[in-house]
Parts: structure tokens; C-alpha cells; sequence
């Protein structure tokens, strides 16, 4: 196994018989599931194994952990867990606006599409594994959101109507499934990807950070799920200044010193822009953070009639 430059070997001994027989185990329950078109969540993996004898698992932390190793294996042949049928708990986020996503009938086979422009007050679920979806659209971008709240207000206005885009709802930081979705439809599309996030350390180090360049936890998958072309719309520590939400705005708490420290200090993403090592500069100066909503200060719809029409003018002034 092979992280960077990192490189670790193991050997089948006595005292790793076991959690070999146990990948060799995980490995023909992902031949059976993929040729019978069928899955199983982690949670399930971990309880398939109570019938394999002393292969079985004590913990779910040890099918993870030899799940994880199986992916690092397939991942060299471009394969996910989820294309090995493993799929995670948690599903994808939504996506609304100019865009037909085009998907199957399991149990016929037939093509499905699914228009997201016209589903009406709500919106399409990324299912978990997107390897299969094809996509056809005429949006000029795609608007990735942290917030349900947000994204609701954006999809109920129809502002990807007028705006000439697609929008998806991250929730947070966002899931692997939301992650390939927003990357296969960038690539395939010739899309850049805007995203509307808080402003506060969380924000730009977590959230934006993990759609931009990956997660050390999937670090051996980083180079299929990142959005490399995703740019950063807001909202920036100058919006506080420029739209005047000063009093719209929160004192830092410790955590958020903290995590803007070390990310100053220790993440070698920040460290390669300029442009983020100011910002974040500039928040600490300020000694305060922004939530999405502060923009309701000058009305609800605010950010649909002047926030986003303004900031989506430059696009050259987004952050890397």
C-alpha cells in the first residue's frame, strides 16, 4: 500500500491470517453482489460476517478498516467501494435547476431521466453511487451550497432559472456521493463550480476544503472525488465589509481560532494560496464569522436579487 511517499507492506503471518481470510471474505461478497446488481452498507458488511465463522468481525471498525483496504487496492485500477457495491449511510445531497440526469430502471434496465427543472417545490436526491448517471444540461455553472436553508430559498425562487444554472445542497461538509456526483458532471459538462459557503474557519477549512481537494480519510480517492475546479463564491471575509454585515456577524469562538491557525500553519492547501492565507488573515483580524443567512439583514430575498447577481459578475474575484 502506497499513501505519497509513504509505503507500508504486509506479509501473511499467523497473527494476520485472519484479517486476510477476512479481506478475502469482503472481496467474494463484492463479486456476489455485482453480479447480482445487489448492495450492502457498511453496517451490513459488518453484520454479513456474524456467519463466517472465525473470520467474523468483533467490531465495525474492522470492516471498515479491511473495506478501506480493499478500496486502496481497487483504487489503483480506478474502482470505488461504491462501484464494489459498499455503499455509505448517508445519501447524497439535492440538486435542483437545468439539468436532466440521466439514470436506469434496476429492475428493467431502461433509461430514466429525471428533469431537476421540473420537480416542483422539490428537488433531485443524488442517490449513493453516481458512477452510472449521464447528465445533459445548458447551465452556464454549478452553484455548490452549504446550507438545506439556503438551497431551499434558491430552489423556490427559481433561481436557477434565471441565473442559468444548476444548484446542489452540499449540507455540510459533503458526502463522497456528492463529491463524485458535482466532479462527473463538471468534467463531462465543461462546468465551473461556485461555492457558497459561511464564513468562518469550518467553512473555508472543512467544507469548501474537502470539495476542492479531498479528505485525508479518502486520500487514497481524492484524485475521483475533488472538484478541482471549484472556486470559492462566498461568502469571504471582504463581503462582511462590502455588504455591510458587520452587525450581522458572530465573535470567533476558540475552536475557530484554533482551526484557522492550523490551517495557516499545517494545511498545505491554504499554504499554496496567497489568496487563502490573507482571508483568513483577515477574519482573525476581524475576530468575527458570517453565516449565509446574515445576508436576510437586507431582506429575505437579498441574496437572490443582489448578493449573487453581484458577486457572479466577477467571477475572476473568487477565491482558488
Amino acid at each position: 500500500f502506497e499513501l505519497g511517499e509513504v509505503r507500508k507492506v504486509r506479509t501473511l503471518t499467523v497473527t494476520t491470517a485472519r484479517s486476510f481470510a477476512q479481506t478475502l471474505r469482503m472481496m467474494a461478497a463484492a463479486r456476489s453482489m455485482i453480479e447480482n446488481d445487489d448492495f450492502a452498507t457498511k453496517r451490513e458488511v459488518y453484520y454479513i460476517s456474524k456467519n463466517w465463522g472465525d473470520c467474523r468481525f468483533d467490531e465495525q471498525a474492522e470492516s471498515d478498516a479491511i473495506m478501506d483496504d480493499i478500496e486502496a487496492v481497487a483504487s489503483m485500477h480506478g474502482l470505488s467501494r461504491e462501484q464494489l457495491r459498499f455503499y455509505p449511510e448517508s445519501h447524497g445531497g439535492s440538486v435542483a435547476g437545468r439539468l436532466t440526469v440521466i439514470d436506469r430502471n434496476p429492475d428493467t434496465g431502461d433509461t430514466v431521466e429525471v428533469d431537476c427543472a421540473n420537480l416542483g417545490s422539490g428537488a433531485y436526491s443524488i442517490p449513493r453511487s453516481v458512477e452510472h448517471l449521464d447528465f445533459r444540461t445548458d447551465a452556464r455553472f454549478v452553484l455548490a451550497i452549504e446550507t438545506g436553508g439556503m438551497f431551499q430559498r434558491l430552489n423556490n425562487h427559481r433561481f436557477w432559472q434565471t441565473a442559468g444554472c444548476i444548484i446542489v445542497e452540499m449540507g455540510g461538509v459533503p458526502t463522497r456521493a456528492t463529491r463524485r456526483f458535482v466532479r462527473r458532471l463538471a468534467d463531462q459538462q465543461s462546468l465551473p463550480v461556485y461555492c457558497f459557503v459561511d464564513c468562518d474557519p469550518y467553512g473555508f477549512a472543512n467544507i469548501y476544503r474537502t470539495l476542492k481537494v479531498g479528505s485525508g480519510n479518502a486520500a487514497h480517492m481524492n484524485r475521483f472525488l475533488c472538484v478541482p475546479q471549484a472556486r470559492f463564491l462566498g461568502v469571504t471575509p471582504q463581503d462582511i465589509a462590502d455588504f455591510h454585515l458587520e452587525d450581522a456577524t458572530h465573535p470567533l469562538s476558540a475552536t475557530d481560532v484554533k482551526r484557522a491557525e492550523d490551517a495557516l500553519h499545517n494545511d498545505p492547501f491554504i499554504a499554496a494560496h496567497p489568496e487563502w492565507i490573507a482571508a483568513i488573515r483577515q477574519l482573525l483580524k476581524m475576530g468575527v464569522r458570517a453565516e449565509q443567512q446574515a445576508l436576510a439583514k437586507w431582506g429575505l430575498n437579498y441574496v437572490i436579487d443582489e448578493y449573487l447577481p453581484r458577486k457572479l459578475a466577477e467571477p475572476s474575484g473568487f477565491l482558488p
